[in-house]
This record gives structure tokens, C-alpha cells and sequence, in this order.
């Protein structure tokens, strides 16, 4: 019995992101996204009615500050308080699970597919996807890219600009490209 492309990208496997299923709903998301961003900040509020109904999860005063982007919404998954700074993009091919408290800066980008090393894959648009887990009370630093497959933990610190390639332990600050740990002081 084949498997949907939909079913393989949430088990985690290669999978095509030109199928109609997985269009269709991104154009859901792009409609949602649209209104969140289009709306007056007065009506929005922390974030827009069609958003916040797709989201995954949105906490308790979980805010997403326009303009703002993310592939399917469904995959994102904000604790209470969470902060998402204006700019912000997230690639939810896979789950984005984002603790209490975190706050992230402006232009952050989590991005959780991943693309086919070999170009006939890149052509007939195979990737991959692999979640993301920001702890809590986390502070990601703007214009970070956090990639798929990382974890942040509770209380960590990423630089501005840092690029996040593998996990990130508790209470740690790491900067630079690729990000590494620095010490606190």
C-alpha cells in the first residue's frame, strides 16, 4: 500500500514536497499567514484568529509579531509567554516545539527540511524533515538559523546571526558559524 507524502514527512522519511496534498495545505498556511500579517495590530492581538487556529499549540500570551512566515503552522508548537520578534520564519515540515518563556528575535529562521544532497533528488523534490525542540526561558539571539534536527535546552542563550547545526545543552550560550559554546562571564 503506498504511503502518502503527507504520512512520510511526519514519519521522518524522504518523502516529495511537490505533492498536491502537502500544496494544499501550505496555501492553507500562506491564507493564515497572509491574515495574521495583514491585519492592523490592534484587531491582530498576539496573533491572528486563522494562525492561532492552525498552530499546533499557542500557550497562554504566546506572541507572533508580523510579519511572519512559517511552510504547514500545524507543526508549531508555542509554550506560554512565547515571543516570536518580527521577520521571523519557521520551516515546520517537522514538529517545532518551542518552550515556555522563549523568546526569539527578529529574522529568526528554524528550518526543518532538508534537501536531497544529490541534484536529480533536489529536481524531483525530495527532503526530508526533522524537528525542532527550543526548552524553556531559551533566548535566541535575531537573524539565528536553527536547523532541523536541534535542540535547545532551558535557559539557553544563541548569538545573533548563529548558526545552529547541532544541539545545544542547558543553560549554554553559543555563537558564531557554525555556533559553538562560549564561556559565561
Amino acid at each position: 500500500m503506498d504511503r502518502s507524502e503527507r504520512v512520510k514527512m511526519a514519519a521522518g522519511e524522504w518523502y516529495t514536497c511537490l505533492d498536491p496534498e502537502l500544496e494544499a495545505l501550505r496555501i492553507v498556511a500562506r491564507d493564515a499567514v497572509f491574515e495574521h500579517n495583514s491585519l492592523p495590530p490592534r484587531r491582530r492581538g498576539d496573533m491572528g484568529s486563522a494562525l492561532k487556529s492552525l498552530l499546533g499549540a499557542a500557550g497562554e500570551g504566546a506572541r507572533i509579531e508580523a510579519p511572519f512566515h512559517c511552510a504547514y503552522g500545524f507543526n508549531l508548537f508555542l509554550g506560554d509567554g512565547v515571543f516570536l520578534n518580527a521577520g521571523c520564519t519557521v520551516l515546520d515540515t517537522a514538529p517545532v516545539r518551542i518552550g515556555k518563556g522563549t523568546l526569539l528575535g527578529p529574522n529568526v529562521q528554524i528550518y526543518c527540511a532538508e534537501h536531497h544532497k544529490e541534484a536529480a533528488g533536489r529536481q524531483a523534490g525530495l527532503e526530508i524533515a526533522k524537528p525542532v525542540e527550543i526548552g524553556e526561558n531559551a533566548w535566541i539571539g535575531g537573524s539565528a538559523i536553527i536547523l532541523g534536527g536541534v535542540s535547545i535546552g532551558d535557559g539557553a542563550n544563541v548569538g545573533a546571526g548563529a548558526v545552529v547545526t547541532r544541539h545545544v545543552p542547558d543553560n549554554t550560550t553559543v555563537v558564531g558559524n557554525p555556533a559553538r559554546p562560549v564561556k559565561r562571564g
